[in-house]
């Protein structure tokens, strides 16, 4: 789920304006917690398994006035171990009517219950073995609308099925509901066991006005035209999942089809944006064929159908077969060409294997889920757009962790005062980043054969972190506690300090890395590292592994080098500090081969305005492969002299029309109406007043207000 953080590259076009990340946090109302709080000493296990849901009924009608569902329930269940004479369900805020016993003879019998608003405790009238089935009914008027925030939910974000404009009052705004409900919110529409550790089959009958869209898991069975001019649709989903991925929703959409093998592939858009729903999600049967691929297991459901709702909380959440987005995907052709978000479109489709397939047992193990479709953005761009892309939105996920003040946080932890709290920096980007190091530390074809292991080990069921470290190890035959140890089950990160040194008369290059992190909170890391040593003559490479607080690493070395470049993969989510040249941070970004080499080489001259090598390199970084540091060259153009801006000048104005990357040639007008603004700029801003990209229009407007 793209929750609270979800990523995207908003407007703003200063210094270094990607600099943080790509994650922005929505702005919700605060989460109330009125029991523990973090650093309390708590413990967030897994829930018990009790009773077991094997399959769930619901017919659903919609009282739009009230914002109530009024609903009917069938629970096939039995005792998940433990003989059991009595089910406690949860179901918040909800008026019951009758509650009873399907028996053989399909007639409902009465059956005892407690309700205190939030559980209902139903007495069985006998004790079940877990050889033994049995079917609640329920019949129940859900009220969510009632529910208070602080007394009955922690915040307005977990009413868990939303009215929009339910009364058609609000001009130019569409009827529609959907639902939300992870992570424990389904309960406020139908009667359910939370936790992701339930897992179930499902059918679901709505009733919407004849005119409605519908959209649920699994597959459409049939739809039937009622008297009073209403619809009821029949959705099935035959494979199991978690309580909290069943969704509905609905409203006046168009649905644009599409396909990938055998699959419907389905996007749902309001009318008015549906002739740009293929160019926004066109690229998912392309994903869809990529990450069953990759993983070498099939896309395992029935469909997959994306739908843009009004007013969702989140960005975006991974329903199995039905991933709902919030409304900023309502985006026309103009507005993608500055942001397409394929990166929360292949972060809930992973999903669809990490979360959904295979799903975290507990809340406290999230990243089974999170970091893994977090990682599923790296991989799609690493597939669609090369390394050099995939390494930029791998930076801004490591930035993201960094400026997130979560360092003391376990990735796997248990002492969370709300679950609500584990969906934060360290569960998304440090889990993609840590999964990244993963991959590198055991290589790619042990990656990912370990990964479909996993998946088809566990397909369907719950998964804890130490299954995962078992299916590396039975792939692998290494044993990997070590890394699952200081990444996964601590807090923090390491800090380097790198020096080297070169002795000319031995012909040696020393390099000294020492970790600084404070090793009373933060573990001593084992880090695997490899060297790149560059001398005139070649480039050679060295693999060390670090694990001590300090370390001396001597390599025979025929003449001084021209640059040692530490951790040359440019994998390990650590802070490093280390003093280079201007004139090896030079030789840095014109010779070494990964956009991490250009962009560390490119900030550390950065940081040096006065020196001629550094503001060259800066010159030439203006036609860099990479949008990002194109961006950040054409804003660190204001602390050249006269003479080296009336070099790139020309340059700006090329970049203002012609660049490809829409931020760019924003960057590159403002640039021309500060920097250069003593120049006749006009020619440049006629011509990109055709530009229909959004930030370039801005910054044009931006212009003009400057003259102004």
């Amino acid at each position: 789920m793209m929750t609270k953080i979800f990523r995207a590259c908003l407007a703003g076009f200063a210094a270094f304006l990607f600099s943080a990340c790509s994650t922005q946090k929505i702005v919700l109302d605060p989460v109330t917690v009125k029991a523990n709080t973090p650093g309390s000493n708590i413990y967030r296990g897994s829930y018990p398994h009790l009773t077991d849901i094997l399959h769930t009924k619901l017919e659903l009608k919609l009282d739009w006035d009230s914002s109530f569902v009024i609903g009917k329930a069938w629970i096939e269940a039995r005792p998940y171990f433990y003989p059991l004479n009595q089910v406690s369900l949860n179901a918040q805020g909800f008026r019951i009517n009758k509650v009873a016993l399907i028996s053989k003879d399909d007639n409902l019998d009465s059956l005892n219950y407690k309700y205190d608003g939030k559980h209902l405790l139903i007495d069985l009238g006998k004790t079940y073995t877990n050889d033994q089935k049995f079917t609640l009914f329920i019949d129940y008027v859900a009220m969510p609308a009632r529910l208070k925030v602080g007394e009955d939910i922690s915040s307005p974000g977990n009413r868990g099925i939303y009215f929009i404009n339910p009364t058609a009052t609000e001009p130019n705004k569409p009827q529609q509901f959907w639902t939300q409900g992870e992570p424990e919110c389904n309960s406020t529409w139908f009667p359910t066991i939370d936790g992701p550790q339930e897992k179930m089959t499902q059918e679901i009958s709505i009733t919407v006005p004849k005119k409605m869209v519908t959209l649920s898991n699994g597959a459409l069975d049939f739809s039937s035209d009622n008297e009073d001019g209403t619809r009821t649709d029949f959705w099935r989903q035959e494979q199991p999942h978690s309580t909290y991925l069943t969704m509905v929703a609905g409203g006046y959409f168009s649905v644009i089809k599409d396909k990938w093998d055998d699959k419907e592939v389905n996007y749902y858009m309001e009318p008015g944006y549906a002739r740009y729903a293929k160019l926004i999600f066109g690229k998912t049967p392309e994903m869809l064929e990529f990450f069953s691929k990759k993983l070498d297991v099939k896309y395992p459901w029935e469909k997959y159908s994306q739908i843009v709702v009004r007013d969702f909380n989140d960005g975006a959440m991974e329903n199995t077969t039905a991933t709902v987005f919030f409304e900023r995907m309502n985006m026309t052709d103009s507005s993608y060409l500055d942001e397409n978000y394929e990166d929360i479109i292949s972060h809930e489709l992973f999903h669809h294997w990490f979360g959904d397939l295979v799903t975290t047992e507990s809340w406290a193990n999230l990243p089974l889920n999170e970091s893994f479709a977090t990682y599923g953005e790296y991989l799609w761009n690493e597939y669609k757009y090369g390394r050099d892309f995939a390494d930029l939105y791998g930076w801004k996920d490591t930035q993201a962790y960094f400026n997130s003040e979560k360092f003391t946080q376990n990735v796997i932890r248990f002492d969370y005062a709300d679950s609500e709290h584990m969906f934060d920096q360290v569960s998304y980007q440090k889990g993609g980043r840590i999964l990244h190091m993963l991959r590198k530390t055991v290589g790619d074809e042990a990656f990912f054969k370990s990964l479909t292991h996993y998946l088809k080990k566990h397909s369907y069921k719950t998964a804890e972190i130490h299954d995962l470290r078992i299916a590396f190890e039975e792939v692998t035959g290494q044993d990997l506690n070590w890394f699952f140890n200081q990444w996964f089950l601590a807090a923090g990160h390491p800090v380097l300090q790198i020096e080297n040194t070169y002795d000319s008369f031995s012909r040696k290059s020393t390099i000294i890395i020492k970790q600084l992190q404070d090793l009373s909170k933060i573990p001593l890391y084992t880090i695997p590292l490899s060297i790149d040593i560059y001398t005139s003559a070649k480039v050679e490479r060295k693999n060390i592994v670090v694990n001590k607080q300090s370390q001396s690493f001597t390599f025979d070395v025929a003449q001084q080098p021209e640059l040692v470049n530490v951790d040359a993969e440019k994998y390990v989510l650590a802070e490093k500090r280390e003093k280079k040249s201007a004139q090896e941070y030079a030789f840095q970004y014109q010779k070494a081969p990964l956009f991490m080499d250009r962009l560390e080489a490119f900030q550390a001259l950065a940081r040096l305005p006065l020196d001629k090598t550094a503001r060259e390199v800066c010159i030439s970084a203006l036609g860099d492969k990479s949008w990002q540091i194109r961006l950040l060259a054409v804003n660190a153009t204001s602390r050249l002299n006269e003479q080296e801006k009336d070099i790139v000048y020309p340059t700006i104005k090329s970049l203002a029309i012609t660049d490809e990357r829409s931020y760019v040639r924003a960057a590159a007008i403002t640039a021309l109406s500060k920097t250069f603004s003593s120049r006749d700029n006009n020619d440049i801003f006629l011509k990109a007043a055709s530009d229909k990209a959004p930030s370039v229009r801005n910054a044009l407007a931006n212009t003009q207000k400057n003259k102004s």
